[in-house]
């Protein structure tokens, strides 16, 4: 055999990583091997691996004599719509994909080359955790991953796939970059697994319903997508790469549109309900305003009266929070300000411009949320907001109450642009609760006390439950027709195309976890 056959030969024995019973096992469970999602993620034939031939050095217990090719994790680079992104997948064939010493040192390198290159990287997690053969080195390598994501987090887009068991320390790596997506039915994350739950509480609860994919979407929050399958997953992470730019100092791709920008979209005009208490949903409103239809939704399972999603404005992705008045109201509670400002922090990150789209009666109230730091939770919205400096527009639909209202990016958050539609109340609170509190006496000494607070209530909705009040202060920029939403809307966003903000220096803020 020469060299060149030698190295094939290598190469090819390497590739099926723990043997075709494994692989074969691999498929029972209805997954992947690691390279089968590689080649599925990037661009046909471009993917390049690299340390191949790295293996363990581990000599305690039986690990002297276990042959572990590529130590359990394939790793390179390739293109993904014709971008650099780099990349590392465990291999569950090999020792369970188990993170040992070497398996950590290459998932480094291709976190450092991709800091170094400023491209996004994508982590395939199928592992049973730290290699427990080699105690310490394995924790250590944990940390040195840990690091690297937090380095380079606002950096470069960092996304988990979820495509096995993901627990113990291994969870934070994931819990610390961009976004997670998860595989239904074949990939769970926690701390602790169900044996040692039961062992130490007596509780007994199966993997799936501890850690699953759906519990971590729409229970927990860890994750922000859920996929049929490994192949639909891994569609849907090349769909994301499109609206996130390589690196902080890039925008993301401009795709070009084939819808009008200045397209009319008249059943706005009656999209509101005259009934203030009568709910619609907004998706109708995203998805009407979008370039052809299209929004990525992120975290659609979770605190599902706060809708955070991207869409594109003229070829342009935009980042949208909106209040979803179908689910809770659209008020705003501990949940839903996470999402939120999670997500802004990460546009912001990316230079994504934002839209807040306004329906809002508030907080939600009551002794589950206080006692929760609702208080402290949604200080993390307005926080973000505040800090946030890419464009920012504000568009107000409906009710838009006292904190809830600033919240959701009045001008006084930093606001570029207040736009408001006729049906948009901007007010402390609503006018039932106002007349109740202002016009108390006057009701109680009334004749007539429910006539009279019927005439209060109105008096209120004359003065404070429109937009024009807050126009008249120069809160709102504009009360606009609502049929001309997506042209002034993407007017603002180009007007506000060359904005320019610094914030004072300093080596960061405490932003209230």
């Amino acid at each position: 055999m020469n060299k060149i056959e030698e190295l094939r030969v290598l190469k090819e024995t390497i590739a099926l990583g723990g043997g075709q019973k494994r692989i074969d096992d691999q498929h029972a469970k209805g997954k992947l091997t690691a390279r089968e999602r590689i080649n599925l993620l990037f661009d046909a034939g471009t993917f390049v691996e690299i340390d191949a031939f790295v293996s363990h050095r581990s000599t305690n217990f039986d690990m002297a004599e276990t042959e572990a090719p590529g130590d359990g994790v394939v790793t390179g680079y390739g293109n993904i719509d014709g971008r650099l992104v780099f990349a590392y997948s465990q291999d569950f064939t090999v020792l369970g994909g188990s993170l040992g010493e070497y398996h950590a040192e290459k998932i480094v390198k291709v976190q450092n080359n991709a800091l170094k290159m400023g491209a996004p990287i994508i982590g395939l997690n199928d592992s049973g955790g730290a290699r427990i053969q080699e105690g310490v080195n394995a924790l250590s390598g944990f940390g040195k991953i840990f690091y690297n994501n937090t380095i380079s987090s606002g950096v470069i887009p960092q996304i988990s796939v979820i495509m096995g068991p993901c627990a113990g320390g291994a969870v934070y790596s994931p819990a610390i970059t961009d976004f997670v997506f998860m595989v239904d039915k074949t990939s769970q994350m926690f701390i602790t697994g169900p044996q040692v739950i039961k062992t130490v509480t007596g509780e007994d609860i199966s993997a799936e319903k501890l850690g699953g994919a759906m519990t971590c979407n729409s229970v927990s929050g860890v994750a922000h997508f859920i996929g049929k399958n490994d192949a639909e997953t891994l569609a849907e992470v090349r769909r994301l790469l499109g609206f996130l730019p390589s690196n902080n100092l890039e925008t993301a791709p401009f795709a070009t549109s084939t819808d009008d920008v200045n397209r009319l979209i008249p059943e706005f005009n009656d999209m509101i309900p005259e009934n203030p208490n009568k709910p619609y949903d907004i998706y109708d409103i995203i998805r009407k305003m979008a370039d052809n239809g299209e929004i990525y939704d992120v975290m659609p399972h979770f605190a599902k009266n706060m809708v955070t999603c991207y869409i594109r404005l003229n070829g342009e992705t935009i980042g949208v929070i909106a209040n979803q008045p179908k689910v809770l109201a659209g008020c705003l509670d501990i949940n839903a300000s996470d999402k939120a400002a999670r997500f802004i922090r990460r546009c912001d990150a990316f230079n994504t411009p934002l839209l807040t789209i306004v329906d809002v009666p508030g907080f939600l109230p009551g002794a589950d949320q206080e006692y929760g730091g609702i208080i402290r939770h949604g200080a993390k919205m307005l926080y973000s907001y505040c800090e946030a400096t890419v464009p920012k527009v504000t568009m107000i639909l409906r009710k838009a109450y006292g904190g809830a209202y600033i919240g959701m990016c009045n001008k006084e958050l930093g606001a570029d642009m207040v736009l408001a539609w006729p049906s948009a109340e901007i007010a402390v609170m609503g006018p039932e609760g106002a007349a109740n509190i202002v016009f108390k006496n006057d009701i109680k000494d009334a004749k007539d006390p429910a006539a009279m607070r019927q005439e209060k209530i109105q008096d209120y909705k004359n003065q404070f439950a429109n937009p024009y009040r807050a126009a008249e202060m120069g809160y709102v920029d504009d009360v606009i027709e609502p049929q001309t939403a997506r042209q002034r809307v993407a007017g603002a966003f180009d007007m506000l195309s060359s904005k320019r903000q610094s914030l004072p220096a300093k080596k960061h803020g405490n932003i209230p976890l």
